[in-house]
């Protein structure tokens, strides 16, 4: 028996505000709907964060919908569970996956701890905050109970566990019940396989790239699904990879050698079918932060979909500080200007000082709409 298993596709997310982001986590999830048909698995799991939003745009709503019928027309099922990203903070509200329940969608819920299809038990429950996290162990001692009479038995969870991010876990590694053929995680963006107990642990990943930290662990392990196949004592699992819309380049130059490199990568850029997302960050020497941004829109903005310029000068010599002593010493003002100077812009002086009277006020709506209206002015440029 086989199952496809998939997870954190975060459709409805317009990375970096731009649509062509949102369409390409679209296009993922279609043309992992298409390798699920392909493969023709007996069913299909979802563990979490199938949107960006727990109350998500209308396209997002439709590409799941067309996605979830075409499983059901190819009678394949889909099991899913709510993701913290599907979560509204609400008492008693329902995720968006509620939606799906008359087109072939198995929600599976404190309602609905779990299901079984033949002699597979499938069983789990929703994102639960680190705040709440004896109930979550509760519920998991209660459906580890309910499982115990089925040959194979299938965890569902949206958690971080400590073994995985030390740093941001909601559940401890021994607390997840270890008598499970198959734990089907989701909500780390990374792909991992782990030996557990009765049988295999794992994180299919994300299926698109969400934040510029996944590069390298997409280039060695690919974005995409698992398929697994429980026939025997221990689940086989097999990488399906999907392939991105486009490139995310990471690049490290040295500003001496700002546009022998620029030559370099556009010259890369210009073999590629779309464009890609660029990651660049200069550094050495002491550059003036301005004068290298407009040299980098100016010769790549036409050939990327995006530029995300990172500078790291050779601090030759500290200057003194005209703050430590003196009328200056308290003028919060003139020390954000002072500090800005490298970026020789009054524009940004204005945000920086505009941000902190809002945000100081606790204006926080005031300060978002400066934030964007300033980058919409910058990248309308």
């Amino acid at each position: 028996m086989q199952f496809a298993h998939l997870a954190d596709t975060h459709m409805g997310y317009r990375q970096y505000g731009l649509i062509e982001r949102e369409t390409d986590f679209f296009d993922v999830f279609d043309q992992a709907i298409e390798e699920i048909v392909s493969e023709r698995p007996d069913f299909a799991i979802h563990s979490g964060d199938l949107f960006e939003y727990s109350r998500p745009p209308t396209r997002a709503l439709l590409t799941a919908q067309h996605g979830i019928l075409k499983l059901k027309e190819a009678k394949i099922p889909i099991y899913a569970i709510a993701g913290n990203h599907d979560v509204v903070m609400r008492k008693n509200a329902l995720p968006p996956q509620i939606l799906y329940k008359d087109f072939g969608l198995k929600l599976i819920s404190p309602n609905n701890p779990f299901y079984v299809t033949g002699n597979v038990f499938i069983g789990g429950s929703p994102y639960t905050s680190k705040y709440h996290s004896k109930a979550l162990i509760e519920r998991l001692e209660s459906i580890e109970k309910s499982s115990q009479n089925y040959e194979k038995r299938i965890l569902v969870l949206h958690q971080g566990i400590d073994r995985y991010i030390p740093y941001e876990y909601e559940l401890k590694i021994g607390d997840v019940p270890q008598s499970f053929n198959y734990c089907a995680f989701g909500h780390i963006h990374e792909r991992v396989v782990d030996d557990f107990g009765a049988g295999k642990l794992a994180y299919p990943g994300s299926t698109e790239i969400w934040r510029s930290n996944e590069v390298e662990g997409y280039k060695k392990n690919g974005k995409g699904f698992y398929l697994v196949d429980i026939s025997g004592d221990i689940p086989e699992i097999e990488n399906i990879n999907l392939k991105l819309p486009r490139e995310f380049i990471k690049e490290t130059i040295l500003a001496s050698k700002l546009q022998e490199e620029l030559s370099r990568i556009n010259q890369y850029i210009s073999s590629l079918p779309e464009k890609p997302i660029l990651m660049v960050t200069v550094e050495g020497g002491d550059f003036n932060r301005s004068e290298v941004y407009e040299t980098l829109n100016r010769t790549l903005s036409d050939s990327c979909l995006t530029v995300r310029p990172n500078y790291h000068p050779t601090t030759i010599e500290s200057e003194p500080n005209p703050f430590e002593n003196g009328k200056d010493a308290l003028d919060i003002k003139k020390m954000i200007e002072h500090n800005l100077k490298n970026f020789n812009s009054e524009k940004v002086n204005q945000l920086a000082t505009g941000l902190l009277k809002e945000l100081s006020d606790g204006d926080f709506k005031t300060a978002q709409t400066m934030v964007q209206n300033f980058y919409e002015d910058l990248y309308d440029h």
